[in-house]
């Protein structure tokens, strides 16, 4: 977001910027990129899978990861709730032999999970691979440094609007523009000075969810959330004794 607002003029900000956070199909479906528990696959799960790429394997993270770091990437990423009994069950799995295929990854996780748990709500390995593959490209933290870094790039009038997937996502969309379109003035304070004034001011109420038509179309879209902001103003600095001196 900085290296695009240094090509533009001194006195121009951008005029909207649109964060399609959806992971691409076609990426998704490589059964090669190890992304899926359907099949055999080495466990990669890189959206940038190159050769030369310095990015960590999912291989790699499993076979240094602790215990306690494990449980968190899956109780956090993947909100699930047998984080605890499938971090143990991949710890002790790769002490015999070290985690590589996708395959081996889902069968530790089937093995965890408790009979009665899994008549319902699909493959129990879908959580713990949506956790560990969040972990790997680190989704979440250049989520959390990106959306300020727009919100401060757009002109007067300029509008951010986010299609988050998940839950996850859309909570930190949700917090980063709640924090630009509600006041910080403190409590009880008599009178809102312009420096706690909101500088952004919400164009949908909310999250937007997709049209019954829109789901028809693509099912893929029925977890799609939208939401959008406009800047009604540029945010001040605070007044301080520095300043008024």
């Amino acid at each position: 977001m900085d290296e695009v607002a240094k090509t533009l003029e001194p006195d121009q900000r951008l005029a909207g910027v649109l964060f399609d956070l959806g992971v691409s199909s076609l990426q998704l479906d490589e059964a090669e990129r190890g992304f899926a528990y359907s099949y055999d696959a080495p466990l990669d799960m890189r959206m940038n899978a190159a050769d030369d790429s310095p990015d960590e394997t999912a291989a790699q993270l499993l076979a240094r990861v602790e215990e306690n770091e494990l449980r968190r990437i899956l109780s956090e990423y993947g909100e699930e709730r047998f984080a605890g009994r499938i971090a143990k069950a991949i710890i002790r799995a790769r002490q015999e032999s070290p985690l590589t295929t996708t395959s081996q990854l889902a069968a530790v996780v089937d093995s965890a999970v408790p009979a009665a748990a899994k008549r319902t709500g699909g493959h129990p390995a879908k959580r713990t691979f949506q956790a560990i593959r969040i972990a790997v490209n680190q989704e979440l933290e250049v989520l959390r440094r990106a959306i300020p870094h727009a919100l401060d790039a757009l002109s007067l009038g300029g509008r951010i609007v986010v299609l988050s997937y998940h839950s996850l996502e859309d909570r930190i969309v949700k917090q980063a523009i709640a924090k630009r379109t509600t006041s910080s003035a403190p409590a009880g304070l008599p009178v809102e000075l312009d420096e706690h004034k909101p500088t952004f001011s919400n164009v949908v109420r909310g999250a937007e969810p997709p049209t019954a038509e829109e789901i028809a179309e693509n099912p893929r879209a029925a977890s799609a959330k939208l939401r959008a902001a406009e800047k009604i103003r540029q945010a001040k600095a605070p007044v301080t004794a520095r300043s008024i001196a």
